[in-house]
């Protein structure tokens, strides 16, 4: 079957940059409180009747629906009354989502800048445990292989090219999150200036070529490339550093995708002003980011590009309707300059958002989020 705007799914549409009438959304969304405000069912005791709800009430968000309606556990900090708690390790945990935060002991294996010259990530190969995310076996790459291939459909080895927004894959280490997650953030800038360095980020860049030639042979659509290179208030490393260890591996594993036929997403949190045409010459189509970034000057300069993140939850958490309403009148101004753009609150839907705020977010989008 030849594929018509008709038959793609409207948010592929917009990874294609050919902006479908209803602005789509791509949110990243954890408020629990929100849910069960909005439709009245309580989310915990009633998780699938209450998503069900949601999808009725507003299905361009494409929340997914619990299997069954066995009730959730309630977050220990609410019953307790807490806003924050301490494991028996001492880490801190606050509320995140339906349940709490986790703890990353970033760089933990390492205590120096010498331990940290003497690794060999290749050597290592198996990050299984580790606290890096991608906390994997890269030592193999047809075992690597074999282990992405098991979570894919065998539909989709037969119609392999069909612009499937679900067949997504993500990489939250594309390389600048490698050493950062590895070492920890005061050893890397320690250590990322020295000339010792560039063995280090040469084996890391092996081990991701492994990962992007087995992304390549799949049957992905499209690949959504993390890099925490930015900081809400721009980049962490010079534009030299960035041209020589990071920028030159998205170039090659990006061109992997893009030949296999694949659209490629960079994600970064905080503001990509300073990066955005490194990020695009290197072949990515286009950028999720979060509010502190100027969209509106990314689709002038980048015609029909893929964008989103505008959205702000520091306008939710003030719950001022006519300011929401101004944020997406914006965000709706944006998508008509761009056939990429996708609503989205850029810095989360938290649980903290005043659920009216999220309610109000939503029914303006609804009302306005048009090209």
């Amino acid at each position: 079957m030849v594929e018509t705007t008709t038959t793609i799914d409207p948010r592929f549409l917009s990874l294609l940059g050919r902006g479908p009438k209803r602005i789509q959304h791509w949110e990243h969304w954890s408020c629990p409180d929100a849910e069960t405000y909005i439709t009245g069912i309580d989310y915990y005791a009633h998780p699938k009747q209450c998503r069900e709800k949601m999808q009725e009430l507003y299905p361009f968000l494409h929340l997914p629906v619990p299997p069954d309606d066995t009730p959730k556990p309630r977050p220990q900090l609410d019953l307790e009354g807490q806003s924050s708690s301490e494991d028996e390790e001492g880490h801190h945990r606050v509320r995140w989502g339906d349940g709490e935060t986790g703890h990353w002991d970033w760089g933990k294996q390492f205590t120096s800048a010498e331990e940290v010259f003497a690794f060999s990530p290749l050597a290592q190969g198996d990050f299984t445990g580790w606290s890096v995310v991608e906390s994997g076996d890269f030592r193999d790459e047809e075992r690597l292989y074999e282990e992405y291939r098991r979570n894919i459909p065998d539909t989709w080895f037969a119609t392999p090219h069909q612009y499937r927004w679900e067949a997504g894959a993500g990489f939250y280490n594309t390389m600048f999150m490698w050493p950062l997650l590895t070492f920890g953030w005061e050893l890397f800038l320690e250590t990322c200036m020295d000339e010792r360095f560039e063995r280090i980020m040469d084996e890391f860049a092996e081990i991701n070529r492994r990962v992007f030639r087995c992304f390549a042979r799949l049957p992905y659509s499209w690949v959504c490339c993390h890099d925490d290179i930015v900081t809400s208030r721009g980049p962490v490393c010079s534009p030299a550093w960035m041209h020589k260890y990071i920028y030159p591996r998205y170039e090659e594993f990006w061109s992997m995708l893009k030949a296999s036929g694949k659209k490629v997403v960079f994600m970064a949190d905080g503001c990509v002003d300073a990066v955005v045409d490194d990020v695009f010459a290197c072949g990515a189509d286009g950028i999720i980011s979060e509010p502190y970034t100027d969209y509106q000057a990314i689709a002038r300069k980048y015609e029909n590009c893929f964008l989103a993140g505008e959205g702000d939850n520091r306008v939710l958490s003030r719950n001022d309707p006519a300011e929401i309403r101004a944020m997406v009148e914006r965000m709706a101004e944006t998508g008509r300059m761009s056939g990429g753009y996708m609503m989205c609150v850029g810095n989360h839907i938290a649980w903290n958002v005043p659920p009216p705020a999220v309610k109000c977010y939503l029914d303006c989008a609804e009302a306005l989020a048009y090209r």
